[in-house]
């Protein structure tokens, strides 16, 4: 259902140039754009002022039908488009409204460019069972997702990043207090997503709960624990993915290790050379995830499998392709009072140079 924001941009034929001029003088909150349909439903064209400017100056009248001066040659994602394209096409001629389209040509969707960044074809996992302990007491009554970080809660943070992104279903796996989770998203999911949750029944690992999600439609599926905070371009992540061909994606983060004393490297007791305080540098796993659905049919759902067994599986594979991609940005896994301490003081200051 298109939300009554958007449905203020449509318009039904016949109607003169003066009523399209009232109604688009009486949008609030949505760019000046008009979408045109007929009887049917389906998308006639779309009008702005620029355009009825332009039926003017070429003859139309105020009394003339609106559908004489509109757009008929207007971009919108048709079934079996790449929807991609499309948006980078919109954003080079500074549209900010796009219609997506059903077979029957009638609009399913409006996506407003201020608000999507893409329009992924994935399917999202967030992975929310875990108990937090380390956050005790703070998760002793509420569970770790839920906990705030400036206005909202952790999960929501990355919920509202994947539906930016056009990742319309995201599933989110519980375990402890998973009734809070799941009364949370009752009354409050992001605007163009479904979000089921889904009761994995005794702790399977980050990657068991899989097994027990069902209705995963799309080619490729995103897979992350729901308790971090990052400003990781999905977008990025998953062009990143397609283009080199992966089964598996694997988000990456640097981590370095400086040893407090001086290394020695030897051969059978003979000092070979030696490093005073040496740093290593490592990329650590970032806990998001790019994978084939087809992969994940291994994933009963019965028995335990942690992200490190199944990416052991692939690499244990000759056929199979295991890729990372580095965040640049930011990346907090909240697991302890001080990270979570962060996050917020982030996410403070984030918000007060916003304002």
């Amino acid at each position: 259902m298109i939300p009554s924001l958007y449905q203020q941009c449509i318009i039904q034929t016949p109607l003169s140039v003066r009523e399209a001029l009232d109604r688009l003088n009486s949008l609030r909150d949505v760019p000046l754009t008009l979408f045109v349909i007929a009887h049917d439903g389906s998308l006639l064209g779309t009008l702005t002022d620029g355009d009825i400017r332009r039926g003017l100056l070429a003859g139309a009248t105020l009394d003339s039908d609106a559908s004489s001066v509109m757009m008929r040659n207007f971009r919108a994602i048709f079934p079996g488009r790449d929807a991609e394209a499309v948006l980078e096409e919109a954003r080079s001629l500074s549209l900010t409204l796009i219609p997506r389209l059903n077979d029957s040509g009638a609009i399913e969707e409006i996506v407003d460019l201020r608000k999507r960044r893409a329009m992924l074809p994935l399917d999202a996992v967030l992975m929310a069972g875990g108990r937090g302990e380390r956050l005790r007491p703070l998760t002793l009554t509420t569970p770790k997702p839920l906990l705030p970080v400036g206005d909202k809660a952790i999960i929501d943070h990355n919920a509202d990043a994947l539906a930016a992104c056009g990742v319309r279903n995201i599933f989110v796996t519980v375990n402890y207090k998973h009734e809070l989770i799941e009364e949370h998203f009752a009354a409050r999911k992001p605007e163009g997503t479904t979000v089921e949750c889904v009761l994995e029944p005794a702790p399977l690992g980050t990657f068991g709960s899989i097994g027990l999600v069902s209705g995963l439609s799309s080619g490729n599926v995103l897979i992350m624990n729901s308790d971090l905070l990052t400003d990781l371009r999905f977008e990025k992540m998953y062009k990143h993915h397609i283009a080199s061909g992966a089964d598996m994606t694997i988000a990456t983060v640097p981590y370095s290790v400086t040893v407090p004393y001086a290394i020695l490297e030897t051969d059978e007791g003979r000092c070979l050379s030696l490093q005073e305080k040496p740093t290593y540098n490592y990329l650590a796993n970032a806990g998001v995830y790019i994978v084939k659905r087809s992969l994940l049919d291994c994933i009963t759902g019965t028995e335990r499998v942690d992200a490190t067994d199944f990416i052991e599986m692939l690499l244990s594979r000759p056929d199979s392709k295991v890729v990372t991609f580095p965040i640049d940005g930011t990346w907090i896994d909240i697991g302890s009072p001080s990270d979570y301490q962060a996050a917020c003081e982030r996410m403070r200051l984030a918000l007060s140079t916003a304002e």
